[in-house]
């Protein structure tokens, strides 16, 4: 496959898995993430061409810095995968104020700076793709996610109404709604921060695997958007009933 992928947050979970899949088909990647040693050790694993940048997305003057090197050194992006991402849960009184400003900057403005810095290039060659890594948060707000349920799904409408705006370029966006991975770092770490409940124990799960092979068809084929797992679906069809249900079962926050 001759295309550049480029992932933010590629050194575990979602993104690792994504860079798996896409280097089975040869394609050239670009790792971004703030831990080089995971970085590097995957990049010698992947058998194919990378490049890779430590970088802080939370710094947004320097967020985009790493794009013309990597160009340089693989050619123009063809796919941007925004996924790296911060999740803070906890009671919204509790909440250091910081903390829930630096995963805003990392969710949506980082993310919104990269792909308005890659657009032009795709839109003159008629060709791209970005993936934007929302999550089911944007489609079913979670109490006790003041801040990631607003970062979410700001880049969701954005992603969402992105892929309108383009339609007839060339360029395709995808916008992929992560259910409950409990695998990932972040999967266990939400996870423990919630009392256990019947409710919890019966929501779908899923896998980082499962997940990477669903964004690689989308962007192949030009879909649209990836609900994983399917079943989380209804909340974009039913967001009456889903409201209703997340905000009286929930189980309470540790």
């Amino acid at each position: 496959m001759d295309m550049h992928v480029a992932i933010t947050g590629a050194s575990a979970g979602i993104g690792e898995a994504i860079a798996r899949r896409f280097a089975r088909d040869g394609a050239s990647l670009t790792l971004v993430a703030r831990r080089e040693e995971r970085l590097k050790a995957l990049s010698e694993a992947l058998g194919v061409e990378c490049f890779v940048r430590p970088c802080d997305l939370s710094d947004l003057d320097r967020a985009t810095d790493w794009l013309e090197p990597a160009q340089e050194a693989l050619g123009p992006i063809d796919v941007l995968v925004n996924n790296a991402g911060i999740q803070v849960v906890g009671p919204t009184a509790d909440i250091d104020v910081e903390r829930g400003e630096h995963s805003l900057r990392v969710n949506v403005m980082a993310p919104m700076r990269l792909t308005r810095a890659v657009l032009p290039s795709m839109l003159s060659r008629g060709s791209g793709c970005i993936v934007d890594i929302a999550s089911m948060a944007s489609l079913a707000p979670t109490p006790g996610m003041f801040y990631y349920n607003a970062s979410k799904g700001a880049l969701a409408a954005a992603s969402e109404a992105l892929r309108g705006e383009l339609r007839g370029t060339g360029v395709h966006v995808v916008t992929v709604y992560p259910g409950i991975i409990p695998t990932t770092d972040m999967g266990q770490q939400g996870l423990q921060k919630y009392e256990r409940s019947r409710m919890l124990e019966l929501q779908p799960t899923g896998t980082v695997e499962q997940l990477a092979e669903l964004v690689h068809r989308a962007v192949l084929r030009r879909r649209a958007r990836v609900i994983y797992p399917r079943m989380n679906a209804a909340a974009r069809w039913f967001p009456g009933p889903t409201r209703w249900l997340m905000d009286h079962f929930t189980p309470p926050l540790r």
